[in-house]
């Protein structure tokens, strides 16, 4: 199949973009947000392509896979008037959890008359329940990751925070919360605009360091601090949670959203209580061997429930029900 997509979340194209298929991705001169094109961090194979909007005007396309609200009228736009959903197959894949007054808030796909039918993909079953979908079909196909391999070493006594956005994003990544959980641990915060942070949040360069990096490093340096740490109060599933327990890392995170079912007994430790996740990292730095055990368990588990065979099986039964 010939399927459009735009490169919304880096991380999860990338998994999906090793599939079977050819993957059109729009290119614009100016690279924004709405024709980035390949990814300049990521690696993908040669399968996926970037075409203009004059070139998808005619191009074959048997698939569009949606992920913001305005790319149903811009699809229809550059494919010479194809509508997704109606002219073409379409899904809709949600990534985000709803923001605002949560429990009732609706999707972008709810009841929409132009989406009519089109499937509304969730990546945890934690978004379904929380947004209002009205009467759009919904599914939830989990994360896929591709794996790194079990790089681990915890030489670094050190934990691992990876966050884009801390500071205009606080609380809901759980910015407020480092400086008390710094005390338990020195912090590597891995990330986007992660400038200013430890001066933001009262912290000495010694307790917190920003530790941006190239994707093609992020894995290896990540595996070498002792533990992962998570600290966002509301996302859906962060990859790097994910991509961290693949990593044969052991977890400590907020027990909060989807990480309460991402997380097994015996991967890590799991609490609401911001002294509990500080005495856990505690006990990691004082006892590598059962840091590096509790990381086995967690790459096992990321393995068997986020496996990219997993992912890629449940978009291809998918894929089969939209061309029945």
């Amino acid at each position: 199949m010939n399927i459009l997509i735009w490169p919304v979340h880096g991380s999860w194209t990338t998994a999906f973009v090793q599939g079977p298929h050819r993957y059109l991705l729009p290119a614009l001169p100016d690279r924004g947000p709405d024709g980035l094109g390949r990814g300049r961090t990521f690696t993908w194979p040669a399968s996926v392509t970037e075409l203009s909007p004059v070139r998808l005007r005619d191009a074959p396309v048997d698939l569009v896979v949606l992920q913001r609200p305005h790319e149903a009228a811009l699809a229809e736009c550059w494919l010479g008037g194809r509508r997704p959903g109606r002219d073409v197959p379409a899904v809709y894949v949600e990534h985000g959890t709803p923001g605002g007054g949560v429990p009732g808030t609706r999707h972008p796909c709810a009841d929409r008359d132009d989406l009519r039918g089109v499937p509304l993909v969730h990546i945890t079953h934690f978004n379904r329940l929380f947004w209002d979908s009205g009467t759009a079909p919904t599914t939830v196909i989990e994360h896929g990751v591709v794996d790194p391999g079990h790089l681990y070493t915890g030489e670094l006594e050190r934990a691992a925070v990876v966050v884009n956005d801390p500071i205009p994003r606080g609380r809901t990544t759980g910015t407020d919360l480092l400086p008390e959980l710094s005390r338990a641990a020195p912090l590597d915060v891995f990330g986007r605009r992660t400038e200013g942070l430890a001066a933001y949040l009262g912290l000495t360069e010694d307790r917190l360091r920003r530790a941006e990096l190239p994707q093609a490093r992020l894995h290896a340096e990540m595996a070498r601090r002792r533990l992962y740490l998570h600290p966002p109060r509301w996302t859906s599933l962060g990859m790097s949670l994910l991509e961290a327990m693949h990593l044969g890392m052991p977890v400590v995170a907020l027990a909060t959203t989807e990480a309460v079912e991402a997380v097994p007994e015996g991967a890590g430790v799991l609490s609401t209580r911001p002294e509990v996740l500080a005495r856990a990292v505690r006990t990691y730095l004082r006892e590598p061997g059962a840091a590096a055990e509790d990381g086995a368990r967690a790459r096992r588990a990321a393995l068997d429930r986020y496996g990219l065979k997993r992912f890629l099986d449940d978009w291809e039964r998918l894929f089969e029900e939209l061309r029945s």
